[in-house]
Order: structure tokens, then sequence, then C-alpha cells
């Protein structure tokens, strides 16, 4: 059985344990022997499609309990399971594939047991997120992961508005039947980037794509099978700063004060126009109050943004 925590209260050793264990995110052989030595130690395995995680259990004759925990069962099942776990039984938590917690119903059960100072310890293993960050080619530091995007509406709109200016790696999940909607969202939010598409990672027919936005939308004309991972370049950045002279420091540090006041103030302005629903003339005014900036500058940039993003 896998070693409980060396740093739990005398209350604490009186419970079990929630294992985070990380399972293949498509072959089954990639699954680590601790990962194994878990599911067969526990006393409850909790999955997010029974189904899903019983083909993976019997290809490794691993017979154990199986319970659901998913989106539509993780207010009852949750506290039952806590409950498991306070009167000493240990539980591990899966996923579909891959890392639980990570844009999956099991980040809520994680933070319940953390909140109840219950001891919880992750097996690490696959995740989608970072084998298609590596495969992208695209800079691997620094990077941001931001989930599956909003369906629709209001909320679909911030999202791409809220991160067209990071000036880093962004990581996306999506669906098949979505990706065209959101190849589209991110060329008219973010621009023309450089994309990779990877879909049925670790699966005989894996596929990364890597081009521009615009080449990824004529290349998966046609409906693409399988989960996707989207990782986009990042925002034009600064000019590297590696050999710079003190006084040419001082001057880039300002110009990034700069910049970095410029896109506050122009996210804030795309919201403004997209989100509220605001005239061009109501945005440009409360832009150029809040942040004190030449009107007729704000008004100008308002139109570009509405005739170019928002037409």
């Amino acid at each position: 059985m896998p070693l409980k925590p060396a740093n739990k209260t005398d209350q604490s050793r009186e419970s079990g344990t929630l294992y985070v264990v990380a399972t293949p995110i498509g072959n089954l052989a990639d699954i680590t022997l601790r990962a194994l030595e878990t599911l067969r130690s526990v006393h409850i395995i909790a999955a997010e499609d029974t189904r899903h995680t019983r083909k993976l259990l019997s290809y490794y004759d691993i017979h154990k309990p199986l319970v659901s925990y998913h989106s539509h069962s993780q207010d009852r099942r949750g506290s039952e399971l806590l409950r498991k776990i306070e009167e000493g039984q240990d539980i591990a938590l899966v996923t579909d594939a891959g890392t639980p917690g990570i844009s999956d119903p099991g980040a809520l059960l994680i933070h319940q047991a953390l909140e109840a100072e219950l001891p919880v310890t992750v097996i690490p293993g696959p995740t989608a997120l970072i084998t298609a960050l590596v495969a992208s080619g695209l800079p691997t530091h620094p990077f941001a992961f931001l989930g599956f995007p909003p369906s629709r509406g209001k909320t679909r709109r911030r999202f791409f508005a809220l991160y067209a200016f990071l000036p880093m790696t962004l990581i996306l999940y999506e669906s098949p039947q979505r990706l065209q909607p959101t190849l589209r969202d991110i060329l008219a939010s973010w621009g023309n980037r450089r994309i990779a598409v990877a879909r049925e990672l670790t699966k005989l027919y894996e596929e990364t794509f890597r081009g521009t936005v615009t080449e990824a939308q004529s290349h998966f004309a046609l409906e693409a099978r399988g989960e996707l991972t989207l990782v986009v370049a990042a925002a034009d950045e600064l000019p590297s700063m590696e050999d710079a002279t003190d006084e040419e420091w001082d001057a880039a540090s300002g110009e990034s004060q700069a910049a970095e006041t410029a896109i506050s103030w122009q996210e804030e302005l795309r919201s403004l126009l997209h989100d509220m629903q605001m005239t061009v003339k109501e945005a440009a005014d409360q832009i150029s109050r809040r942040h004190r900036l030449p009107r007729r500058m704000v008004y100008q940039e308002a139109l570009r943004l509405k005739n170019s993003c928002f037409p």
C-alpha cells in the first residue's frame, strides 16, 4: 500500500487518504507503477466515467469497488466520499484521461478534502497539456493553461478578450465539434498567430498540426476526431535585453510600464465595447477619464476595435 504522508496530525492518522491518480491520456501503457500500486491498494476508486475506467482496470486486472464522480453527481457523491475518508478508507480519484483536477470535476473534491484537512496525495503521471506543449515547438515557458473556453455568449467573448495580450504561450482544451468556432474566435481576438493543434495524443492516430491559425482552419476543414489540445503562440513581446546597457535597461523599463498600461486600457476598452455593448463614444469617454488618456487617441482605438473585431 502507498505510504501515508509522514506529517499527519494525530487526528488525521485515523482518517484515510484521497489519492489523486493520473491515468493514461490514450495509450494504456502510459501509467506509472506507483499508480497501479495505488489503484490496487485503495478501498474505493472514484471515476469520472466508470465505463471508461473499468477498461483500464480490466486491462491491469484490478478489481476494486468503482463509483462515479462527475459534474452531475459531485455534490451528493462528494460528501459521501469525504465521509468515507474521515472513517479511515483510502479513495483513489481518477478522471477519464490524464491528471484529475485539471478541467474536470475532480478539482472540487480535492478542494473539499483540503478544506476538511484530510490527507491528499497526488500520484503524478500523464497530462495532455504538457504533452501538447512539448510537441508544439512553441516556447515552453512561460505558459498559461486556459482550460476549455466558455461555450457561448458574453463569457466567451470576455474570455478571448481577457487573454489577448498575455506575453506567453497559451494552452486550451477543445472538443472536435467546437474546434472551428474556437479557431475563428482566436483569429478575430488574438490574430493569425502560430498554433499547434494536437489530437488523439498517444493513440494510434495521434496528430500534431503546426502552422498559423488560418492554416489550421483549412487543415481541419472537415471535423476533427478525438479530444484536442490547442497551443497558441504568445502575444508580441518586447525585444530581448540580454546584452543591454544600464541606460537601455532603464529605457526599456519605462517602455515596459507604458506597454502594460496600454494593454490594460486597451483590454478594458475591448471589454466595454464587446461585453458591455457600449457605444464607441461611451467607451472612449469612460476609458479616457479613468486612465487620464487623450480622448481622441482612445476614440480612434475604439473605432479600430469596433471595425476590426466587432463588425
